[in-house]
């Protein structure tokens, strides 16, 4: 029964991402730049070598053979020239998203969990990376990566993982960011989705482990609408998700002004520790199109990487 469970979410989260993924370029076609960052696995390395993309001619040398020889350009200066290609490789990307208990919160039967929307936009972003060439590796719940894999394999790997986490959600209790403490490969990009609404401390040093092997990357905060505006009012009763207990706030109204003065300290607190690491920040709303956020952050990543 539980396997059984597991595939159907592993099935149903694989058809959101498509979903999510199969609008983005036409999204990637009406934004400025992004047309060109479509194909992520392909990217310059500002050097000669093996690729498709035009690098610069230079004059014939002895190393080179007959086949390398420009003739067009040869016949119009009446000097040898040799074609040469930019260098191109693809490169590892380690996601991870928050999946823990608290992320399993809704304030309205039509909008999405913040883990469902968290794991739609991790699987979607890697269906558009593996399409690219990238390498995907999948950081799990405790922040320990898998084998890192490229084409669909990879991405039916993390929807497989990410179902699991999603099935044993409802009785796990830690809320703590991982520590991130296995190194990755250098020069690996790293997209971490979640609400982080954890101690600011506790995000800082994950990053800082993170940031210490020179990775790149870019923080998306996930959080539902409710969240950001608290819109209750009179007798409120909050239930932790987390066995935190219940919490009875008698006029909610009246708190409003010192949870969005909290909200938004925390959320600074946030934006320094990505700037700190010279990482990127986000912020994406549950009852906001995955479409939208999906192309900003793989924009971000292009550029990033220029």
């Amino acid at each position: 029964m539980v396997r059984a469970s597991i595939r159907e979410t592993g099935q149903r989260l694989r058809t959101a991402a498509d979903a999510a993924a199969s609008n983005l370029p036409p999204l990637l076609v009406a934004a400025r730049r992004i047309a060109a960052t479509v194909t992520l696995g392909s990217h310059g390395r500002r050097r000669a070598g093996p690729g498709e993309a035009f690098w610069q001619f230079r004059p014939y040398s002895r190393d080179d053979t007959p086949q390398s020889i420009d003739w067009r350009q040869t016949g119009k200066l009446d000097v040898v020239f040799v074609r040469e290609r930019e260098w191109v490789a693809a490169q590892t990307v380690a996601l991870w998203c928050d999946l823990s208990p608290s992320m399993h919160y809704s304030s309205h039967r039509n909008l999405p969990t913040k883990a469902e929307r968290a794991a739609v936009l991790a699987l979607a972003l890697a269906e558009l990376l593996a399409e690219g060439g990238e390498r995907i590796m999948h950081l799990a719940a405790d922040g320990q990566p898998t084998p890192a894999a490229s084409g669909r394999v990879a991405v039916a790997r993390m929807a497989d993982g990410l179902s699991a986490t999603l099935a044993r959600a409802a009785t796990a209790t830690d809320n703590r960011i991982p520590q991130f403490m296995t190194p990755l490969p250098r020069h690996s990009t790293i997209v971490l989705i979640g609400d982080f609404l954890s101690p600011l401390e506790d995000i800082g040093a994950s990053l800082r482990n993170l940031a210490r092997h020179g990775a790149i990357g870019h923080l998306l905060q996930v959080l539902d609408p409710a969240e950001e505006t608290l819109p209750f009012s009179g007798r409120v009763r909050f239930v932790g998700l987390e066995q935190e207990g219940a919490t009875i706030v008698e006029r909610t109204e009246n708190a409003r002004a010192t949870y969005l003065e909290r909200l938004t300290a925390h959320r600074n607190g946030l934006k320094q520790i990505a700037a700190q690491a010279g990482w990127s920040f986000a912020v994406h709303h549950t009852d906001r199109a995955p479409q939208t956020a999906l192309a900003a952050l793989h924009q971000t990543i292009a550029s990033y990487r220029r």
